[in-house]
């Protein structure tokens, strides 16, 4: 019997639709409850800079989807500072989940990316150890032109750090946002309105990963 005949048998369906159907993946993660309560770590983009304190993207999102969003984003902090606090963060409490939005100021710094990815990388591998609901939020690479026009696109390390440590790579969310005029404070973050979008594109990536 050949592949195309037996995927038919054991799918039920059409040749074509069985290659299709079978080959999709269940998510790696079960959906969390809906009172879970998660801890968003990272720099002012998490904080919320350039609007109020309760138009953050962590307090809409906790809004959308019902969790309990811990906002531990803080000015101006980079990534080794956020690998720094992590550790005293994860011993305070119990997190259903950890999303992880850090190095928008190493690039602008001019931290290696070598650094960066490495301690963006150790990040992740601490909190896969507190958690499997793990999400690293890709930021933009700093580029004035592309921002001008509205083509911002994300730093390539984030990719291979989530591929490589068993994160969800959470992609296109912030370079979305920051490429549109209208929804920033000024040419780094986001306004309120641009920061209830980030919650919005957020929570539609959570959902299609299966984590609500």
């Amino acid at each position: 019997m050949n592949r195309r005949h037996l995927l038919q048998l054991m799918c039920g369906v059409p040749a074509a639709a069985a290659l299709a159907a079978c080959g999709k993946r269940k998510p790696s993660t079960a959906a969390l409850k809906s009172d879970a309560r998660v801890l968003a770590i990272g720099d002012s983009l998490t904080f919320g800079y350039g609007a109020s304190p309760d138009a953050s993207w962590p307090v809409k999102l906790g809004e959308i989807t019902g969790w309990q969003v811990e906002n531990a984003g803080v000015n101006g902090d980079t990534s080794a500072g956020a690998l720094q606090r992590l550790p005293s963060l994860l011993a305070a409490g119990s997190y259903d989940g950890i999303l992880i939005g850090i190095g928008g100021n190493d690039m602008l710094r001019g931290v290696s990316a070598s650094a960066t990815r490495d301690n963006i990388a150790a990040l992740v591998k601490e909190a896969r150890e507190h958690t499997p609901h793990v999400a690293l939020l890709a930021t933009p690479a700093p580029d004035a032109m592309r921002a001008f026009v509205g083509s911002l696109s994300d730093a390539p390390f984030y990719e291979e750090v989530a591929k490589s440590g068993q994160a969800l790579l959470v992609a296109n969310v912030y370079s979305s946002v920051l490429s549109d005029a209208s929804l920033r404070s000024d040419r780094i973050h986001a306004n309120a309105q641009g920061y209830a979008k980030v919650a919005q594109l957020l929570a539609d990536q959570f959902k299609a990963a299966g984590w609500r």
